[in-house]
């Protein structure tokens, strides 16, 4: 897609460069300004250009996020949260140019309230080091999006992942957080009670917003008792269908499954090319079981006997600890096996989430969508909730190439509304997707509009990001 094509943000070059100076004689070598840091932070996983900031600066502390954001909103300056840069629609990009505020150095654990089964970290801490930390309390944090994403950036942009269908996404697992605001104040959304009824429900604004609202300098999380005992395997199917109405069942029949992940034929190839395994090369289900020993068997025990109804099988499942990480591993891998399938490629990653009853037809009609169309691309999901994920394989040097794959994420967005769906279930919608978010929800992103107008008026949050400048 080209850059002209998004959101355009007008360059303050007066502003910048006094930003910049103010910035450097505070903070002297911390910020920097060369090209190659810069393109670092400008990093994205899609295909989207890169738009570079001007500068990069890495604080330390909320007060340092304070002082920056009151310079830049004194110089009307754009700013860029920046976590680990695992985002897959443009949302690290700086169209209008300015500071790109790194936040991995505010990488803390401030608390861990066992008895009360939450913790509060800095932004900068990934979910596999809070894992590490909490490692011998018994508890763990269950949202995980593949990626060892930083937990602001898993709050900025809504995250969700494999466990989402027993434990939530990122909007069910934050209880409160704290957060600069364009004018430089640092607010706290919430107590850390589990539940309140006191005024506009601030975290939820605040989660997804992408950083188009405020910045995020730390957060209280909900956490789980690591089970007893966890199962998992992979099912095969004869076809994509038999697969997804096998989930559908599992689902309705109320089978707590804690991870059921799909992965089509050629997705599979790419796995076992990859990970050196030997799975079956048709659509498969990956699927944990969490619980009491008792417990897992059982539910592993119903799968097996549902999957077998819809032509599935043998379901393959284990306990070893050692076994499950190996198959979990590969799923994780899955993006890189993938694109290995077609190297000097470049990936075009993106997501929809339909209602479940919807989810077989809605992938059956993409994958012939893509055979039609001519692409190579792969289907995977967390199908659990109707999420699925196509990575199309792009030559970069061929512009009608691209022209045909952008041509399909279109049709697979426009599916996808027109099944009551979304036009994306977790990467969310930075630049690449404003477009749909206009055919998604029409007249509601104008009150997202005159939200952003009444907390961010110098539209240096961000800008350029979801909602645009509207209709003329």
């Amino acid at each position: 897609m080209a850059l002209a094509e998004f959101e355009k943000v007008v360059r303050n070059e007066e502003g910048i460069a006094t930003a910049l100076d103010i910035l450097r004689q505070r903070y002297g070598e911390r910020l920097l300004t060369g090209r190659s840091v810069r393109e670092q932070h400008a990093h994205t996983t899609s295909y989207i250009p890169a738009q570079l900031p001007d500068g990069v600066f890495a604080p330390a502390t909320a007060e340092e996020v304070q002082d920056v954001v009151r310079i830049c909103a004194a110089h009307r300056v754009p700013i860029i949260p920046f976590g680990t840069g695992t985002s897959l629609e443009g949302h690290v990009n700086a169209p209008g140019g300015g500071i790109s505020l790194d936040l991995m150095g505010m990488n803390r654990v401030l608390s861990v309230n066992a008895e009360d089964l939450d913790c509060t970290v800095e932004p900068g801490v990934t979910r596999e080091d809070l894992n590490h930390h909490l490692r011998d309390t018994g508890l763990f944090f269950p949202i995980d999006p593949g990626a060892n994403a930083s937990l602001g950036g898993m709050a900025a942009t809504r995250a969700s992942g494999t466990n989402a269908v027993r434990y939530g996404t990122m909007r069910d697992n934050v209880l409160r957080l704290s957060a600069v605001m364009p004018d430089g104040r640092l607010i706290t959304t919430a107590r850390r009670a589990k539940k309140s009824s006191a005024g506009y429900d601030l975290t939820r604004l605040l989660i997804g917003a992408e950083g188009t609202l405020g910045i995020i300098t730390s957060l209280t999380l909900r956490l789980y008792g690591i089970p007893q005992a966890i199962s998992g395997g992979v099912c095969p199917f004869p076809n994509v269908e038999q697969a997804c109405q096998a989930v559908i069942a599992t689902i309705q029949m109320g089978v707590p499954v804690a991870r059921i992940e799909f992965v089509n034929g050629l997705a599979m190839k790419a796995i076992n090319a990859y990970s050196n395994l030997d799975y079956p090369e048709s659509p498969c289900l990956f699927l944990e079981f969490h619980g009491s020993d008792a417990g897992v068997k059982e539910q592993a025990e119903t799968f097996g006997e549902i999957a077998a109804e819809f032509g599935g099988g043998p379901f393959q499942w284990t306990s070893i600890a050692e076994e499950r990480t190996r198959l979990w591993k590969a799923r994780h891998n899955a993006y890189w096996a993938c694109i290995a399938l077609r190297p000097g490629t470049r990936g075009l990653s993106t997501d929809v989430c339909v209602p479940i009853s919807r989810l077989a037809e809605c992938i059956v009609e993409t994958e012939a969508d893509i055979a039609e169309s001519g692409l190579l691309a792969t289907v995977l999901g967390h199908v659990g909730d109707g999420n699925f994920h196509v990575l199309v394989l792009m030559d970069m040097d061929d512009p009608g190439e691209i022209e045909q794959a952008e041509a399909f994420v279109a049709r697979l967005n426009r599916r996808a509304l027109s099944m009551d769906g979304t036009c994306t279930g977790e990467h969310g919608i930075g630049q690449g997707k404003m477009r749909f978010l206009e055919e998604e929800l029409g007249d509601a992103v104008d009150v997202m509009r005159a939200v952003k107008q009444a907390i961010d008026p110098l539209n240096i949050m961000n800008p350029g990001k979801i909602i645009g400048a509207g209709r003329p």
